[in-house]
């Protein structure tokens, strides 16, 4: 065999296992449409060969694949020789991508890793710094696994371990992604009511969030003291559950998402607060008593061996703040996602959905209220319409949807309800005796957990832009289906060092609020503490009744200001902050602002020191403190203290004794 035949037969003998990657790429192009078309970005990078395929895919999208449209945000980041060989010199090759992702990368955009042997440590750095950056990192490997894949969400193998045959179906696989961004643009610019407003719709979010914790391991053995299999546990991941996840996919699409939901003072509430924000969702939290619900699966090679609850029985979220409530009237879309644990029973809540003007989507529950009267959409699945309207559920699944869904169309007084039937699609039940049935585009065998969600989503959104009911249904069936066959990534998962704090500081403000105390918080680096800290912490204190201190980690800390910072490793300034008497309790935070802990907290009083007064700009975080009905206010500080200023006279004078 020649050397021509036998490439073609190594290349023809990766290309059938190739095509179960068909599903992925339809995922990733669509998604790619969507967020490049609403002005996000993709950067993508390789080296060697795949540097000439990111080049390649990035030319795709700038220019076009076939018919002309507008162009899309893509940068490879490795044409630029100026900018790659100045970094290299003064950071090292290491950083030559890492560096130019913290300059280009925005919260929610796409980094793309092409590799074929997945070691690269170039690319394992850039992956790093994008979820820094709060991006979402995809990554096209060879065969097996490997440090890039396992530094990325989602990752894309090449089943050869032939470094040509990986590049070829690369290349193959660019070209398929970017078909699925034009088949997507084609179909929005299409379809009824698209019209580019959906980028801007405020989807409002009303529902129970809890945390979702998968624990994947091995089982390898029998526990000696009892008959139960051993979990080695190898990878946690953690994930906001209930109406969280719905949000968490507006927020994926692009769209700007308002979250009301109820959450407990603990680390688990933290942790919700901490994905969500991180996704670009703008949590709105009513006090729980109580736990943030959780559910935690211990899975042994995907099959799970035993589900753990936390947070006990529901109760009765606390009163709702006068902002929360606004949001409620400005939105285009309002999605009742209600998992049976109160925000919809909510009083307040409900008077404020009755009275909303945007249309309303009710994913309901059998444990919860019914929806108000006027929801434009209710879709519950035919487990769901069963309970809800106790019918046995008689005949095909066709006639009971249609039965029940009728009858609880006219209890409710609803505008329609869509029965949704898995792989056979949805019923949806309106005005007329006859029901639209809306078939399932293709039958899919993925995980179905998270379909309701991604269906409710979708239908509430396409209702914002102008739709008919019966076109946003037909939009949710392809969407869910789409979702099923190829799940959306999740965020970023933080490590334990990220938490530090997080225990103590929820039972803190517990005790605190349970003797109707005031909670102050602060923030800061805190770098080589100073007075001018010491002044602002003390201060601070007087104002309540403990002080929380928000602490930036050394990533964060790294982001704002610069590669040489911080001096002190976040453990120590922990332990420094904790040992003043001043000081209460200390919450570490990786994002470059406080705006997750904060949602957490909801302290009575945020402080800071500085010359925010005097007529200056009001701090960025005033609105968000007013959520909840906090205040902010600004302390004195003492003049000439700075750990800038401290740092530079230091260097100053270390140089003027050389």
């Amino acid at each position: 065999m020649d050397a021509l035949d036998q490439h073609l037969a190594e290349l023809g003998a990766a290309l059938g296992p190739y095509r179960t990657v068909a599903a992925r790429l339809a995922g990733w192009g669509a998604e790619l449409a969507r967020h490049l078309s609403r002005g996000g970005r993709l950067l993508v990078a390789g080296n060697g060969g795949s540097a000439a395929e990111a080049q390649h895919l990035a030319a795709e999208l700038v220019g076009k694949l076939r018919d002309d449209r507008a162009p899309l945000s893509a940068i490879a980041l490795t044409p630029d020789s100026a900018a790659v060989t100045a970094i290299s010199n003064d950071y090292g090759y290491e950083e030559v991508f890492a560096r130019q992702v913290r300059a280009h990368g925005r919260p929610g955009d796409v980094l793309l890793l092409l590799t074929t042997s997945g070691r690269s440590p170039n690319l394992v750095a850039a992956a790093r710094a994008a979820r820094e950056c709060g991006m979402r990192t995809w990554a096209m490997t060879g065969a097996g696994a490997s440090p890039v894949g396992d530094a990325c969400d989602e990752v894309l193998r090449c089943p050869s371990p032939d470094s040509q045959v990986v590049q070829e179906l690369q290349l193959v696989a660019v070209h398929v992604m970017c078909e699925y961004v034009d088949r997507t643009l084609s179909a929005v610019a299409a379809g009824p009511g698209q019209s580019g407003r959906t980028g801007m719709s405020r989807l409002v979010v009303v529902g129970d969030t809890l945390l979702d914790r998968d624990v994947d391991g091995a089982v390898r053995r029998i526990a000696p003291d009892a008959p139960a299999p051993v979990l080695d546990e190898e990878h946690v991941r953690e994930r906001p559950g209930g109406a969280g996840l719905a949000a968490l996919l507006a927020a994926a699409d692009g769209h700007r998402v308002a979250l009301v939901t109820a959450l407990a003072d603990d680390a688990a509430g933290a942790r919700l607060c901490e994905l969500l924000t991180a996704a670009g969702v703008e949590v709105h939290a009513l006090p729980l008593p109580g736990a943030t619900p959780e559910k935690v699966r211990l899975r042994a090679h995907g099959q799970v061996l035993l589900r753990l609850d936390r947070g006990g029985d529901p109760q009765p979220p606390g009163d709702a703040p006068p902002a929360l409530l606004d949001v409620l009237r400005t939105a285009t879309a309002i999605l009742v996602s209600d998992y049976g644990r109160g925000v919809a029973r909510h009083p307040a809540v409900r008077a404020a959905l009755a009275d909303a003007t945007a249309p309303v989507v009710w994913d309901p529950h059998p444990k919860g209220p019914p929806p108000v009267p006027d929801a434009r959409l209710v879709t519950p699945n035919l487990a769901e319409v069963c309970a809800l309207s106790g019918d046995a559920g008689g005949g095909s699944s066709l006639t009971t949807a249609q039965r029940a869904g009728h009858l609880l169309r006219q209890r409710w007084r609803a505008g329609a309800v869509a029965v949704t039937c898995g792989g056979e699609g949805a019923v949806l039940c309106h005005a007329g005796p006859t029901p639209l049935v809306v078939p399932a585009p293709a039958v899919t065998v993925g995980d179905t957990c998270g379909a309701g969600d991604r269906f409710a989503v979708t239908a509430a959104l396409a209702l914002a832009d102008g739709a008919l009911v019966s076109e946003a249904v037909q939009q949710a069936v392809a969407a869910a289906t789409t979702y099923v066959s190829a799940p959306p990534p999740v965020p970023r998962q933080a490590t334990a060092a990220e938490r530090i704090g997080a225990d103590d500081a929820g039972r803190l403000v517990a005790e605190v609020r349970a003797r109707h105390g005031t909670v102050v918080a602060t923030g800061g680096c805190f770098d080589l503490l100073h007075a001018g800290h010491l002044a602002t912490l003390r201060a601070a204190r007087q104002l309540g009744d403990c002080l929380i201190v928000c602490l930036n980690s050394d990533a964060s800390v790294r982001g704002l200001k610069g590669p040489d910072r911080p001096l002190t490793a976040e453990a120590d300034r922990c332990r420094l902050l904790a040992a003043l008497d001043c000081v209460d309790a200390v919450v570490v935070f990786d994002e470059p602002t406080p705006e997750a802990v904060l949602s957490w907290l909801r302290p009575d009083v945020w402080v800071k020191g500085g010359d925010y007064a005097d007529g200056g700009p009001e701090l960025p975080e005033a609105d968000l403190v007013r959520r909840w009905g906090g205040q902010t206010v600004v302390v004195p500080y003492l003049d000439g203290r700075s750990t800038t200023r401290t740092i530079a006279a230091a260097r100053a004078a270390a140089g003027s004794r050389r």
